[in-house]
């Protein structure tokens, strides 16, 4: 049985507050602190955690820290996390690792150096503040641990991760800084100049917005992401993020040219090579015969996703993903629903059985 910790979380956004309900939930007792006052009286009410008058009196005899601040000041937050808690392992959430490490192994102690274990919870969403919050934000999620710390500290921070119900995996820094740049930077940066396409080139249409169907909605729901706190992680990890910009440019540029050389083949192989992938991203590892996606419209009415739910209980059937489009009319919307591919019968079935009218898309 893991034992229970003393965590200190400084830095009370809405991971930073994640983290302490979870750990709350998991029988450790957590004290915070948050240069915003406001920020962590939220946290405390929403959390439980025990609110820290100061820095040094939240990591004073802890066994964790977590630091949970923003980019910038992730690395100084570290180091003075290690000075003032000596006896405890002390990790951070910051979304980029190589800068953040450098900094940390320039500054720090060597003595104290052992003490820290860079890591990432790939959680959360376009939300912040601790309002946001919930323990459910880290239930299965993977937590990258940075595989170049000393054992014994990785693996307190790995046993806390399990605790808490997310999945360690362990990363050289470099590595995730590469990664997270396709797959987490990436999609900001996409959603964001998208968006701010439609609001600036067809500025002069203001019916745009009603024609926006659930995939401009869905490709630009990071859009609506602090600007602030966007701003610090891709300046933190330029060189990985500016090589995945161009990348992702000479993508769309041989699909531009495609498209006006009217080569229906190769558009036809670009989309069908990234629908196979999107779908083996979808299924889980135990999920083997690959998934299926089934598009159900429902009214917008209380209870209906409940009842959708309820019929893939009832039916035997898992729900390997779930997403909302709302209609912008309103009174409506559909659900899409994720499901392994020899499942999909049965769950169209049952699902016509209650009078919905499901579509298989893939």
């Amino acid at each position: 049985m893991t034992s229970s910790e003393r965590v200190a979380v400084v830095g009370t956004g809405m991971m930073g507050t994640s983290i302490a309900m979870a750990a709350i939930r998991a029988g450790d007792a957590v004290r915070g602190f948050d240069t915003d006052p406001e920020a962590l009286a939220t946290a405390g009410a929403r959390s439980e955690l025990v609110a820290a008058g100061s820095f040094a009196e939240c990591v004073e005899g802890s066994t964790l820290v977590f630091v949970c601040t923003p980019v910038p000041a992730v690395a100084d937050v570290v180091c003075e996390a290690l000075q003032l808690a000596p006896g405890a392992v002390v990790s951070d959430v910051a979304s980029v690792k190589e800068r953040v490490r450098s900094r940390v192994a320039g500054s720090a102690r060597a003595a104290d150096l052992g003490r820290y274990v860079g890591g990432h919870p790939m959680g959360g969403s376009e939300r912040s503040g601790p309002e946001h919050a919930s323990a459910s934000v880290l239930d299965g999620i993977v937590w990258v641990i940075d595989e170049r710390s000393e054992a014994d500290p990785a693996d307190r921070v790995e046993a806390f991760v399990r605790k808490v119900g997310a999945r360690p995996v362990r990363m050289d820094g470099d590595r995730h800084d590469r990664l997270v740049a396709i797959v987490s930077h990436l999609p900001q940066v996409a959603s964001t100049t998208l968006m701010g396409l439609a609001a600036t080139e067809e500025s002069g249409e203001p019916e745009i917005l009603l024609l926006a169907a659930g995939g401009f909605r869905d490709l630009t729901r990071l859009a609506a992401s602090s600007p602030h706190l966007w701003g610090d992680i891709l300046l933190a990890n330029g060189e990985a993020v500016g090589r995945a910009i161009d990348l992702y440019i000479a993508r769309l540029g041989a699909l531009r040219e495609m498209v006006r050389a009217g080569d229906a083949a190769g558009v036809e192989q670009a989309f069908g090579q990234a629908k196979d992938a999107r779908l083996s991203l979808a299924a889980k590892p135990t999920v083997r015969a690959g998934v299926a996606v089934l598009q159900v419209p429902v009214p917008d009415r209380p209870g209906v996703l409940a009842e959708v739910t309820a019929t893939m209980s009832d039916a035997g059937v898992n729900i390997e993903d779930l997403q909302i489009v709302h209609s912008p009319e309103g009174g409506r919307g559909t659900v899409h629903l994720t499901v392994a591919a020899e499942a999909a019968p049965a769950a169209e079935r049952a699902l016509r059985e209650r009078w919905f009218e499901p579509l298989r898309l893939a």
